[in-house]
């Protein structure tokens, strides 16, 4: 026979807990009761819990002291805030004290039933912590032991997440694993480019829409935020929603519920935000280009992820990883680096972070032969944030004699010189302006027009023109 399942409420209105105590017996849970924070520590000392659900404003104290205490003490029962219908910062209060969740008044019987489930499934899913994220994110790095230790604890939530970290050092890889050491594992994960979706399809792409809503909406739609019901929503690239859509997106976090374009009535959401950029937020914030409330709603709490360069030592043991999944993948004997290589890596810059080393390590293992990669295999780019020099016949002093069979620039016209010279310096300019927006955009060509300001197409005029691979 199952072990029967227990919670414990804790409200001073008796009305309240009545119904909270009906609808999880319904459940399948044992129920014990607590007027006030005194009664509930009494409680907690007789009995363990699988769940706690506590109001706010208790006679005898706060509930978030309760919250606190019982994270402490009891890190594995899970403990829930009951808040007043809007109070949004006593609600992100109890998550950053420790709350796994938090329900509002009046409260939502579907909503508090998917918080119990979440809770109850967390239990069933326990496992190790650090060797289950230690499988994902590799690393013996301080840094990296902290952002892993961080992300067990921050998996057993349902606190929004942010997590902050340059291009390329694997903002959604922690996304994931938060998302799969949780109670929503057997949910669904849905990742969303805030940055790929046009602004005027952007309600109707995390909302959904009504058939004849408008003009092309041929049928019900559903949108990202149903599809991530029950599981979690990631949000990469945060920060390139526009102020309209924040204004919308708040409101759906702290209401836990949606409204399809062109519908009349709200659906409830069951979601876990989580979100991420390479931006500097806070810097947004204080520029007015984001919403500050929003800011503090989606960052309850702050993952930061560290460059490569900020941890060098996990390197030799991170390109070998990658290295045995690349010739693994392929049929073939995995390489080792040579001291040579190793020694290259290290005094480069990874703009690109992890992602780039992939590719480099990609690269290399196709076009390289034997079993030792060296340096000239890694074929690693010079890294420059400066122009390329002027043309000797632009420059002030200092012009080369001409190579044989070259027309001497000195013979001619200075206005003849400058127009034979300035097309190729600007396609070094351009050249080098493209390369290094390859790199920090993890050669991703759609993302790295938009950061140049230019079309798809015209990038991929300038590549074939320019001769970029």
């Amino acid at each position: 026979m199952a072990e029967t399942r227990s919670a414990l409420v804790v409200d001073d209105e008796r009305d309240i807990r009545e119904l909270l105590v009906m609808t999880l017996g319904r459940m399948g849970l044992r129920c014990d009761t607590a007027s006030g924070l005194g009664e509930a520590r009494s409680q907690l000392l007789r009995n363990s819990y699988d769940l706690c659900l506590t109001d706010m404003r208790l006679p005898d104290g706060s509930g978030m002291d309760l919250i606190a205490e019982i994270s402490q003490k009891y890190p594995n029962t899970p403990v829930a805030m009951i808040t007043a219908f809007g109070n949004v910062e006593a609600a992100v209060d109890a998550l950053k004290a420790g709350a796994f969740d938090f329900v509002a008044k009046p409260v939502d019987l579907a909503v508090l039933r998917d918080l119990v489930r979440h809770a109850l499934e967390l239990n069933d899913t326990r496992r190790s912590a650090s060797e289950a994220v230690g499988s994902r994110l590799y690393g013996e790095s301080p840094a990296m032991i902290k952002l892993r230790q961080t992300i067990g604890k921050v998996a057993r939530s349902q606190a929004p997440v942010y997590i902050a970290g340059e291009s390329g050092v694997g903002k959604e890889l922690v996304a994931r694993t938060i998302h799969s050491e949780g109670g929503r594992a057997d949910g669904p994960f849905v990742p969303v480019n805030c940055g790929a979706i046009p602004a005027e399809l952007m309600e109707s792409e995390f909302f959904g829409h009504k058939k004849g809503s408008f003009t092309g909406a041929h049928a019900d739609k559903p949108g990202l935020f149903q599809a991530a019901d029950g599981g979690t929503l990631f949000l990469d690239e945060v920060a390139e929603l526009p102020l309209p859509m924040q204004v919308k997106l708040l409101r759906a976090i702290q209401e836990k519920s949606i409204r399809p374009v062109g519908a009349q009535a709200e659906l409830v959401v069951d979601v876990r935000i989580l979100s991420a950029t390479h931006k500097d937020l806070a810097a947004l914030v204080a520029d007015g280009r984001f919403r500050q409330d929003l800011y503090y709603r989606i960052n309850v709490i702050e993952l930061r992820v560290p460059p490569l360069r900020e941890r060098l030592d996990d390197l030799p043991g991170l390109a070998g990883k990658i290295l045995h999944r690349l010739a693994g993948n392929q049929g073939r004997p995995v390489p080792r680096l040579g001291e040579d290589a190793l020694d290259a890596l290290r005094a480069y810059g990874f703009p690109g972070n992890v992602r780039e080393l992939e590719n480099i390590l990609e690269r290399a293992l196709a076009l390289a032969e034997g079993e030792v990669l060296n340096a000239t295999d890694l074929r690693l780019p010079r890294l420059s944030t400066q122009p390329p020099p002027l043309p000797a016949n632009l420059a002030q002093t200092g012009n080369p004699p001409p190579q044989a069979g070259a027309v001497d620039p000195r013979t001619l016209n200075p206005r003849d010189t400058a127009t034979s010279a300035l097309p190729s310096y600007i396609e070094e300019i351009e050249r080098a302006a493209i390369q290094q927006a390859l790199q920090e955009n993890r050669y991703n060509k759609t993302r790295t027009a938009a950061a140049l300001g230019i079309t798809f197409r015209a990038l991929r005029y300038k590549l074939k023109k320019l001769g970029i691979d």
